[in-house]
């Protein structure tokens, strides 16, 4: 790697420590190198002031701060403190600051302090702080999302009178 020859002449040079010394170059693999996803964009936002009726679906993540009033589907969903949503939700992660009338369900479900939940849930993993009002059921399943899975109990028999 380095030489000990010197240069005393300058018609032949001679190669010296600094031009032989190449730094080291990271080997070129075919395999990709793992990096965080770019692909990440910043949530969709409903304004306070917003009033949806329908239902909203998409892969990435929403943030409701107004009133929707409809079904809604996303990877990550956060309902506001200032929010209402009546309709079902469903998504991978829910963080429930809001209202929601309607069920719930998600891979992991969180209502802070400051929710109200009036409606099931369904989930995977569920976390409730102190303060939250929750009217409902909750049911644990390993894959809440599928629709078709929920059970559901029967309506109540009417008692007939004579």
């Amino acid at each position: 790697m380095f030489s000990k020859t010197r240069v005393t002449e300058t018609g032949n040079r001679s190669q010296t420590p600094a031009e032989t010394y190449v730094p080291p170059t990271p080997e070129r693999t075919d395999t990709p190198v793992p990096q965080a996803p770019r692909n990440r964009q910043a949530p969709s936002v409903l304004s306070s002031d917003l009033t949806v009726t329908g239902n909203i679906r998409t892969q990435g993540d929403i943030q409701v701060e107004g009133t929707v009033e409809g079904d809604i589907r996303a990877h990550q969903l956060t309902i506001g403190e200032t929010a209402t949503v009546k309709g079902e939700v469903v998504a991978d992660e829910v963080i429930i600051n809001g209202r929601i009338v309607g069920r719930v369900r998600g891979l992991k479900v969180r209502l802070s302090a400051t929710a109200r939940v009036e409606g099931d849930i369904i989930h995977k993993t569920i976390a409730i702080e102190s303060g939250a009002h929750f009217e409902g059921s909750v049911q644990r399943q390993e894959d809440p999302l599928q629709g078709g899975s929920a059970k559901k109990l029967p309506p109540p028999a009417a008692a007939e009178t004579e």
